[in-house]
């Protein structure tokens, strides 16, 4: 069974300084979870940003201040002055930043997905394994409140030993999320399954102990790619266009001059440890929230809701239907969103840094999202082929396990 390693570091650099300097590198939507370092690290701050575009550049100094601003990740890294990097531009530029950075030796957290394509994700991987340098991936779901429930659950063994899992993900945010800017174009996203389901691909390993060996993916462009009210969204974000009253589907305006990617796509997964998976997202649902139902030897849990007052209900005992669970457990989250996981995993990741403290979140687990999710992509369009997961080069596994933390 492949167990997701605690991984753990020395520290690199000396936790009694009296603030992190911190870099930002894309100042995009998600480039707001730096100002969470400052509330975990008093003292710290950001002082340095890159974007390849002006009104980045414009956005970096509304949003953080007078600090030094540079137009790409070579000059920001040339000019020094920082201590670690929060990579948070598109996702297709990833591994050429954290590669530059792996490279320079500044510790870095790398936005999820690690990559667009699983060859990209194993040369950081293996960066960061010749280099020695932190690499943190941000697969924050790790750290919400119903996957702590879930787990808490499963670690229990209130349910047996797992067997199976299925993730259910009803997008309803999708059309104003990914179908106006640049994660319409499968050559800046690859699939939805990496910019989306990573975090349920992730969640799925976590919660099943284990890693997908073999996938097959099936999926269309069944709604979008009919819209024809098209435009450049240059210098726009998505807080910009948002709104609930964009409804129905079918009469967005505004999509994304290239919309290539799937609005439907499904995934099966067969774990290295026997345990079977599915994930099943669409984006044009009314409701926006996952949800998973996890199958043991001796029970089964589902959660209901996936923010604050949700619910996860476990039976295991037998009966006919009831919708009561023999077990129930609320969950106590934020109202919307993401944000208590967001300031989790960079409170986790600084630690890591600073006090070589352990992570619950891998980049070996953050490299197989990637694999499961572009290898389920080529297989829904390559006629739902199945498709097995290579294995990374055995050093960079050694690497990461060596610094890996014994499991509670």
């Amino acid at each position: 069974m492949s167990e997701t390693p605690v991984i753990r570091s020395e520290p690199s650099i000396e936790s009694g300084s009296s603030g992190l300097r911190v870099a930002v590198i894309g100042v995009g939507a998600r480039s707001s979870i730096a100002h969470h370092v400052a509330t975990i690290r008093p003292g710290s701050a950001v002082v340095a940003a890159a974007d390849i575009h002006a009104d980045g550049r414009d956005r970096a100094r509304a949003s953080f201040g007078d600090i030094a601003v540079h137009d790409d990740t070579a000059s920001l890294i040339a000019a020094g002055g920082f201590d670690v990097a929060i990579v948070t531009s598109p996702d297709d530029t990833h591994a050429e930043i954290a590669v530059q950075l792996l490279r320079a030796g500044i510790p870095s957290y790398v936005e999820k997905p690690l990559a667009i394509t699983l060859e990209d994700a194993d040369a950081v991987l293996t960066t960061a394994a010749e280099t020695g340098t932190p690499l943190y991936i941000g697969h924050n779901m790790r750290h919400s409140a119903f996957v702590k429930v879930m787990r808490g659950v499963i670690e229990r063994g209130e349910i047996g030993e797992v067997k199976a899992v299925w993730v259910r993900h009803f997008v309803g945010n999708g059309g104003d999320y990914y179908f106006k800017d640049w994660h319409a174009d499968r050559s800046r996203t690859n699939t939805l399954l990496l910019q989306k389901a990573s975090h349920d691909i992730d969640i799925v390993h976590y919660l099943a102990h284990g890693y997908t060996r073999r996938v097959v993916g099936m999926g269309d462009l069944m709604v979008y790619g009919d819209v024809t009210d098209r435009r450049d969204r240059t210098g726009e974000l998505m807080p910009d266009w948002f709104s609930l009253d964009n409804w129905p589907p079918a009469a967005a305006t505004g999509l994304n001059p290239v919309v290539d990617v799937e609005d439907v796509s499904m995934m099966m997964m067969t774990l290295d440890n026997g345990v079977m998976a599915s994930y099943q997202q669409c984006h044009f649902t009314p409701d926006y929230w996952r949800n998973y139902t996890v199958i043991g030897t001796e029970g089964r849990l589902e959660n209901f809701g996936d923010t604050n007052d949700a619910v996860v209900r476990v039976w295991n005992r037998r009966h006919e239907w009831q919708l009561a669970g023999d077990a129930e457990y609320v969950v106590e989250g934020v109202d919307s969103g993401h944000a208590d996981a967001d300031l989790e995993s960079m409170r986790e990741f600084l630690d890591h840094v600073v006090d070589g403290a352990p992570t619950v979140v891998s980049p070996l687990a953050a490299r197989e999202a990637v694999a499961a999710g572009s290898l389920a992509a080529a297989s829904l369009r390559d006629g739902s082929r199945p498709v097995d997961v290579p294995e990374l080069p055995a050093h960079v596994v050694a690497h990461f396990r060596r610094i890996a933390a014994p499991q509670a």
